[in-house]
């Protein structure tokens, strides 16, 4: 593979399996807002840019309406299947029938099975029965074969704990944003407390939507210490406290250049330096409605 060559390490997850430490992403930047049966060439020569430079963690979802372009850019890019770690999502709109979803979602990527399939959001129901139910339900997917691990995204701590109350299997991830301002305390001692690993998106938010901030200074001399951008600083920032960050770029060289990340480890001082400057201000770039940010978790 072409890019930079370096070793992206591995978490293991609470089911046993492992999970690539970095991921791309085909949310954000790829949403598409009109019709979803319209390919965009875009994104699938993006994802066989990312696959050549070594991503070998996509991540997907029913919402962001490009499924199909993952799936035919991890077919085109010749990669064995075996050797990728492919993520999708639900959507509120079929979270009474996801078994039906996850075989629509598997069509579209040309895939008999995913690595992790995650339920997107938990603002479907305001009923504990429903979350509930719903988790027995991928449950149910997992022993089935069609996704190895099960997991969910944007929950917070009321509503893991209404399904750890009735789960015969721990989520294995909830991905969430996460960035240096919005560091979820609360929520990543849960996790730890249960063996749910985090996975984070927006992690570069700090530097891209956030400016100016009090992390910024600090941030400036590691990058010149590492020889390294911004960018990979809150990456590795996310990897050294056991977070695997899901970023995105239509461009070839900084999807490069974030492979930097696996080059170097901050320490113990520099990841609390960052930390507690994150603190001293509040930020969130996305589902700012359905979030309470009297609540920070």
């Amino acid at each position: 593979m072409a890019g930079l060559n370096v070793t992206i390490p591995n978490l293991k997850l609470n089911d046993g399996n492992s999970m690539p430490m970095l991921g791309y992403g085909t949310g954000t930047a790829w949403y598409k807002t009109g019709e979803e049966s319209k390919t965009d060439q875009a994104v699938i020569d993006a994802v066989k840019v990312a696959i050549k430079l070594g991503y070998t963690h996509l991540d997907g979802a029913e919402m962001y309406k490009t499924e199909s372009e993952l799936g035919t850019g991890i077919k085109e890019s010749g990669v064995d299947r075996s050797k990728l770690f492919i993520t999708t999502k639900v959507d509120k709109g079929n979270m009474y029938d996801i078994e039906s979803a996850l075989k629509t979602s598997l069509k579209k990527l040309q895939l008999d099975y995913v690595d992790l399939y995650l339920i997107h959001q938990p603002w479907f129901t305001e009923s504990e029965a429903d979350l509930q139910k719903t988790w027995a339900t991928m449950e149910a997917i997992q022993q089935s074969g069609l996704a190895k691990s099960i997991g969910v995204s944007n929950y917070l701590p009321v509503h893991l704990n209404a399904i750890l109350k009735t789960a015969k299997v721990v989520p294995a991830c909830n991905q969430i944003e996460f960035h240096p301002y919005l560091q979820r305390t609360e929520l990543l001692s849960l996790h730890k407390q249960h063996g749910i690993a985090t996975t984070a998106y927006g992690p570069l938010t700090a530097g891209t939507k956030a400016k100016p901030g009090p992390v910024d200074d600090y941030v400036s001399r590691l990058v010149k210490k590492y020889a390294v951008s911004e960018n990979e600083i809150f990456l590795r920032w996310c990897i050294d406290q056991d977070i695997v960050p899901i970023t995105t770029s239509s461009k070839e060289q900084r999807l490069s250049d974030y492979l930097r990340c696996a080059t170097f480890k901050l320490t113990p001082a520099e990841i609390k330096q960052i930390n507690e400057s994150g603190q001293q201000k509040h930020f969130r770039g996305f589902w700012q409605k359905l979030f309470d940010d009297k609540d920070l978790v």
